[in-house]
């Protein structure tokens, strides 16, 4: 069963598109009321609705090709017509055209800008080369019990001292949804991913130990137990490349805003 279009390519066959140049020799779909549509028109319409459907995985339907054709042709006949009563002279089709004018200009640009100032293999490898070294350290691997109340938390230390299971306590008592359903397993996380108060008892743990004293948080009163410890773990080169690479190209092109910015001369006051 063939999959429905999704919305994104059905609002390109929907909506308007912006006219392209015809070449001097261009093969025509149509001509309407004297005035050639060009191949080059459809073509250009076909491959951006197949980049869509390919991105987002979707299956595009074996008529496509006459479905722009059609689309094109009517948007002609409704484009003449449009002109014809003078639409194109009112204020909203100029104010309309001058938005597309700039949205076509600045895609335009900062497609250039990107062509031209591509992130290289070294700006990547130094950039994994950054984060890994931040990530260097220690992680942590604990059971947490969080309650509301100084009390309860010391009672239930209590219970453990004495022998009861953590786990079963923590899946019990907890109110870290989270966590109390694996024991208060909290996985391997660098200190930094909590709050202070929880990070600086759990440094001072062994392995094996537990707080003896309540850790109060502004999420309530924790009990720590320490199970492992390891080195910081990060992820090969090739596994995060992509993303370390998106993230460039992004800072590229704001770093590149922000220049044009600061060249403009205009009484305008940014917001940031």
């Amino acid at each position: 069963m063939k999959m429905r279009f999704s919305a994104g390519i059905s609002m390109l066959l929907l909506s308007a598109t912006l006219a392209l140049p015809i070449a001097a020799q261009a093969q025509n779909i149509a001509i309407v009321n004297g005035k050639a549509i060009p191949k080059a028109r459809a073509d250009a319409f076909i491959k951006q609705i197949q980049a869509q459907a390919a991105a987002q995985g979707q299956q595009l339907p074996g008529d496509l090709e006459q479905r722009v054709r059609d689309k094109l042709v009517m948007d002609e006949i409704f484009a003449q017509e449009a002109e014809k009563r003078g639409l194109a002279a009112t204020p909203e089709y100029k104010q309309q055209m001058e938005q597309a004018r700039q949205a076509v200009l600045t895609q335009a640009l900062l497609a250039d800008y990107a062509k031209t100032h591509p992130v290289t293999d070294d700006e990547v490898k130094a950039e994994y080369d950054k984060f890994k070294a931040q990530s260097a350290g220690t992680e942590y691997r604990v059971q947490h019990i969080l309650v509301d109340k100084e009390d309860e938390a010391k009672a239930l230390i209590k219970q453990i001292d004495g022998g009861a299971n953590f786990d079963e306590l923590a899946k019990k008592n907890s109110k870290d949804t989270g966590s109390a359903t694996k024991g208060g397993d909290l996985g391997f996380a660098a200190p930094s991913a909590y709050v202070p108060e929880f990070s600086q008892a759990m440094v001072k743990l062994k392995k094996g130990e537990m707080t003896q004293v309540p850790v109060k948080s502004q999420f309530g009163y924790h009990i720590i137990k320490l199970e492992d410890t390891r080195e910081a773990q990060f992820p090969p080169l090739d596994e995060v490349k992509a993303q370390l690479k998106q993230r460039l190209e992004q800072q590229k092109l704001a770093a590149y805003r922000d220049e044009l910015r600061a060249k403009a001369k205009t009484d305008y006051k940014f917001s940031n």
